[in-house]
């Protein structure tokens, strides 16, 4: 999800030039922000507090891959015969898991929805998803095309992929999970629609799934928390406690899972980043949040985000953090 094209709010533009100010500050003490997440997503529910501390090591863990920046993946998940867009890797079948919506395993009875992000063919109905949608502060364009890695690996194929990798995951503990797309629609749906469907669904967490399109020098990830916002339909104050929760415990496992660090031009260094202006989470009646994956427009980080590999890593990372949420 490009900032550039997502974000029509002022407060929104001038945390991201905040950001790149703290470029540099970020990059001096990744190792205890990661500590933090970690213990954040490791402790109880409820007990998280608003701020890291200024020291807590990184909890011990397995070594790294060679890959820069890459964890080490707990799940192998086969993947299907057929890619989910020409040159994108291949996203897993979760038809094998024994156990899904069997209600069998430690999420038995918890609807999660999974939101990938924007519709690999809304680059064909630009009319359509630039129409505008009441998002109950304000009105905004239905949905966008998402953006793209330098030599055109799209954000909504990534976003397919991932998904289907957290689905498997989550089934295989006995969870059912709903998709607001999965690639077959003409374009969409829009986002008070996606909203709707994890509303409707009742859902026990929703995340929705992005990747970034920021400057090359820009790196990491950041999960988007829902702002206290009410006007016309929208009333977030239910959801913010737990959607905080979920997004605190989303990225301490995504950074034990992939070894990425927290953006460091978004979210002050806390991987974490506050705002009123997306429908998608100002229309929630249940805990939803986001996940930007990384810098797609940035080298270093869309080597990470086209690799199959990576893609299990944080899938992987993405469910650890909805199950710790969740209890399971």
């Amino acid at each position: 999800m490009s900032y550039d094209s997502e974000s029509s709010n002022p407060d929104s533009r001038a945390r991201r030039v905040r950001g790149r100010a703290l470029v540099a500050l970020a990059a001096l003490a990744p190792t205890a922000l990661a500590g933090w997440l970690v213990w954040q997503a490791m402790s109880s529910p409820g007990s998280q507090d608003n701020k890291p501390p200024k020291v807590l090591p990184l909890p011990s863990r397995p070594a790294p891959s060679a890959l820069p920046g890459a964890g080490t993946a707990t799940v192998t998940v086969t993947a299907s015969s057929s890619p989910s867009a020409p040159g994108s890797p291949s996203a897993p079948s979760s038809a094998s898991s024994p156990q899904s919506g069997s209600g069998v395993g430690p999420l038995a009875g918890k609807t999660v929805v999974i939101d990938p992000g924007h519709n690999p063919n809304n680059f064909r109905h630009t009319a359509e998803i630039n129409e505008p949608v009441d998002i109950g502060t304000n009105k905004k364009e239905c949905d966008t095309t998402g953006t793209e890695t330098n030599d055109g690996y799209t954000e909504a194929a990534f976003t397919l992929d991932v998904s289907h990798r957290i689905r498997a995951i989550l089934e295989k503990q006995g969870a059912k999970v709903v998709f607001t797309q999965d690639g077959n629609r003409t374009f969409g749906p829009c986002v008070d629609e996606r909203a709707r469907i994890g509303n409707q669904a009742k859902a026990d967490a929703v995340v929705s799934v992005h990747a970034d399109g920021a400057d090359e020098g820009q790196r990491g990830f950041h999960v988007i928390l829902p702002a206290k916002v009410k006007g016309g339909a929208a009333d977030t104050a239910p959801i913010v406690g737990p959607s905080r929760e979920l997004g605190v415990r989303i990225a301490g496992k995504f950074v034990q899972d992939t070894g990425m660090n927290a953006s460091n031009y978004v979210g002050d260094g806390t991987a974490l980043d506050t705002r009123s202006d997306l429908g998608g989470l100002n229309l929630s009646k249940v805990p939803k949040v986001f996940i930007e994956c990384g810098n797609m427009r940035d080298s270093r980080d869309s080597a990470l985000l086209k690799s199959a590999d990576w893609h299990q890593k944080a899938a992987q990372g993405i469910a650890d953090g909805i199950m710790a949420f969740l209890g399971g």
